[in-house]
């Protein structure tokens, strides 16, 4: 053993020593700025949803939503991008206020929860393509990757509820962990079609499969199901209203994040939009087409398409085009919580194990009846 590991040691110096390039310059490159970039998205993306969610539930509400506070003394008052700083004022605010711990608290375990929860979150986004191209590392295994990391979140919510030394906080912390791993297993099981029809984990040979036949959303009424599925599990996944059980303000106060403030309620925010970006890009890169254009659904035979269509692909609109399909299944996420009333628990279990798993594990078996026949 000895042997082994000094020859691969060995191995390992011998192929640095030809680099003209210095290795902590390789080690930011390769590490550093693709986690500040990361960390950017996740941050923007959380102002930009907070306050698009603020506006949706006004206008479906019939209210007006924020509208005081801008940015440069620009307002907007009544207009959709009325009080557009709100979102960062509300970021700062977070920031520096008190960070609390109560007394009989675990404290080192309730300090740690967010960042595993973060991270979880966080480190999921290495194997997410954002363009043809764009990704920090396509992992031919890229969808178990991404399910993977998905569920380290489970370990902080569990610390954050029992380190609390709060009932409230271990229940939600109990209900969540029940959720979140019941409802992984539609998810897993509608992204299993998908790897049994193209014959690979990897997310850039799904969009290049569904960009030499159609997209996974209309390849056959099984895949439609499967998104159906997927989404409606992935709902359940972050948390979201009707699937709100675990921090029920009406039940358990605020669930596993009532003894938080400051800046670790602040992550645990900021964790729960970037679940709900995972998911949509996730469902629009397997089931609607990543970064291809839509005018590829009218690429039907004997049906010529205009030169001038094929203009709007590309790396830049394919960006834009994943871009814009997430946000629109984001924008339903939305609708879906300012429609639906809460589910109650067994109602929530129920439809994970009665309804959605028995559907999905059928849906896998027509699937491969499917591609046979067809």
């Amino acid at each position: 053993m000895d042997s082994v590991v000094k020859s691969l040691y060995e191995t390992l110096v011998s192929l640095f020593s030809n680099i003209s390039l210095d290795v902590s310059f390789l080690f930011l490159a390769a590490v550093i700025i693709p986690g500040i970039v990361i960390f950017l998205v996740m941050t923007v993306n959380a102002i930009v949803a907070v306050y698009m969610e603020r506006k949706v539930s006004a206008f479906m509400q019939d209210r007006l939503g924020p509208m005081e506070v801008g940015i440069f003394g620009f307002k907007g008052g009544k207009k959709f991008w009325g009080g557009i700083g709100q979102t960062i004022a509300d970021a700062i605010k977070l920031l520096v206020k008190e960070d609390i711990i109560p007394k009989d608290a675990n404290k080192f375990l309730m300090m740690l929860a967010p960042f595993i929860i973060f991270i979880g979150a966080f480190v999921t986004f290495i194997g997410v393509p954002f363009s043809e191209g764009l990704v920090i590392s396509d992992f031919n295994i890229g969808i178990l990757y991404v399910i993977a990391m998905s569920s380290v979140g489970v370990i902080g919510i569990i610390l954050a509820g029992w380190s609390s030394n709060n009932k409230w906080s271990l229940y939600g912390a109990m209900r969540a962990a029940a959720q979140i791993i019941s409802y992984e297993i539609p998810i897993g099981l509608s992204l299993l079609l998908i790897v049994i029809v193209v014959g690979s984990l990897e997310m850039s040979a799904i969009v290049n499969w569904q960009a030499e036949n159609r997209w996974f959303i209309i390849h056959s009424p099984f895949a439609l199901l499967g998104f159906f599925i997927y989404f409606i599990s992935g709902v359940a996944e972050t948390n979201r209203v009707p699937f709100d059980i675990p921090e029920a303000e009406s039940e358990l106060v605020a669930g596993w994040m009532t003894e938080y403030s400051g800046f670790r309620w602040a992550l645990f925010f900021l964790t729960e939009y970037t679940n709900m970006l995972i998911v949509c890009i996730i469902a629009s890169i397997v089931f609607l087409g990543g970064w291809l254009s839509p005018f590829q659904l009218f690429d039907i035979p004997g049906i010529e398409i205009p030169e001038s269509f094929f203009v709007l692909d590309g790396f830049y609109m394919g960006m834009f085009w994943l871009l814009l399909k997430t946000v629109l299944l984001i924008f339903v996420m939305m609708w879906i919580r300012w429609t639906f009333p809460r589910l109650r628990v067994d109602q929530l279990m129920y439809l994970c194990w009665k309804v959605f798993i028995p559907f999905a594990l059928a849906n896998l078996v027509f699937v491969c009846i499917w591609e046979l026949l067809f």
